[in-house]
């Protein structure tokens, strides 16, 4: 399975396109039928190399990888849409009540008898003991007869247990389908690159807005929302999570954010988590408000020289334990073993889904490497705390390998910390 990718001849020859978010009829862009093709052949390429008869598919983002189809998550994520992806055969979709009309009438890719109503209960709010997962296995395994592969195992990437159980009742042989699917995303095309592009200059641009708002007396749930809107005004489709960190907040790292007001002087670093056609970000930056000290200048070069010899390496054929040896021990920056500082030091792949392959840290690559391929793309992150005791330095880069080195998705200002509306 090749990447369809057509990187530049260096690194520093031509930039990856943003182009925007229409299609237009004097450039070349997106093309999204390209991108359908793509994505349904690289998931039968892979069920066909699992030995597997079928996949039952409840992992929202590789429903939309198979199927080309979406529904918002607060549905998405309740495991009552499921995908049948059987050998030989398209695609077959249980999706939630109307939407399956919808799919009938506007995502003409598959035949209209493979959008079928489905339900399982949300989660266990309807009990297994209403049948609803009964008659669901039934019909599934119905189907899988139908199709000669009676008796073949069926893979699953994610399910509840009382389904489990009742495909295991039923006599359905279920082995792990999320390893291949996880294998068939890892290579993105020239399509999905775009995408992560756009995604990506979307959060360039909030972040001007960011700095440009941060004064002493904003809060951070106010960032948190300046930032939310503003990406929903130019075009993205999910604000998944943004993390706004100020202060003594800063070390240790939360993960969240809070109603803390700014104040001068404080380091603030933000995390913007958002999708554009299904496309993450994970894209960290850190800012003084009006001025810095010398430790926090010091944590700052830190997480940079960190970053910038994790960068130097990225090449195709590089292993990820040759990255995860260049990243910092957990010992280093004031952790006890790698378990308790992992998420600080490591690099996680971006497409669909916000931690894919490949997962680059001292906690799993050491012993379990993989190599690096034109067309992965993932995010590395750095973070140094300050020897104040309570600022600390976030940086983030976006990258995208190529077969001539790694191009950065992430345009924001970084190699020096930023002094936001400095006095």
């Amino acid at each position: 399975m090749t990447a369809l990718i057509h990187p530049p001849t260096t690194t520093s020859e031509r930039t990856l396109a943003a182009p925007g978010h229409m299609g237009v009829d004097y450039e070349t862009r997106v093309d999204f039928g390209r991108l359908r093709d793509y994505r349904i052949t690289r998931a039968k390429a892979a069920l066909e190399a699992s030995g597997c008869g079928a996949f039952l598919l409840f992992d929202f983002y590789n429903i939309r990888y198979t199927t080309q189809t979406w529904i918002g998550g607060a549905l998405g994520d309740k495991m009552i849409r499921y995908c049948l992806l059987a050998r030989d055969a398209d695609p077959i979709l249980w999706d939630f009540g109307s939407a399956v009309r919808h799919h009938q009438l506007y995502s003409p890719w598959l035949p209209p008898q493979n959008y079928r109503p489905g339900f399982l209960g949300f989660r266990g709010a309807v009990a297994p003991d209403a049948g609803l997962m009964r008659t669901a296995v039934t019909e599934i395994k119905a189907l899988l007869s139908d199709a000669g592969l009676a008796g073949e195992p069926i893979g699953l990437d994610i399910v509840e247990p009382a389904f489990l159980f009742e495909m295991q009742r039923q006599g359905l042989t279920v082995v792990d389908a999320q390893q291949h699917m996880l294998d068939a995303r890892v290579i993105k095309n020239t399509d999905e690159i775009l995408l992560l592009n756009q995604a990506a200059a979307m959060v360039d641009g909030v972040y001007q807005n960011i700095v440009d708002a941060l004064k002493p007396g904003i809060r951070e749930n106010e960032i948190v929302a300046l930032a939310t809107k503003r990406l929903y005004e130019l075009g993205s489709d999910q604000v998944e999570a943004i993390n706004a960190i100020s202060g003594e907040r800063c070390n240790p790292h939360p993960h969240n954010f809070t109603d803390r007001i700014i104040r001068p002087g404080d380091q603030a670093f933000f995390d913007i988590i958002h999708s554009y056609n299904g496309y993450r970000t994970c894209y960290y930056r850190t800012f003084s408000v009006g001025s810095a000290t010398p430790s926090q200048h010091d944590a700052y070069k830190q997480a940079r020289e960190w970053m910038d010899t994790a960068l130097d390496a990225l090449h195709p054929g590089t292993g990820t334990d040759q990255i995860a040896r260049l990243l910092p021990k957990a010992t280093d920056f004031g952790f006890d073993n790698e378990m308790a500082a992992f998420g600080l030091q490591f690099a996680h792949g971006l497409g669909l889904g916000l931690h894919e392959r490949p997962i680059i840290s001292r906690l799993n690559s050491l012993d379990n490497p993989i190599e690096l391929q034109p067309g992965m793309v993932f995010a590395m992150e750095t973070y140094a705390p300050a020897t104040d005791g309570i600022s600390a330095a976030r940086i983030e880069e976006e990258v995208v390998i190529t077969p001539t080195g790694p191009i950065i998705l992430t345009k924001f200002p970084a190699d020096e910390l930023f002094i936001a509306n400095q006095y």
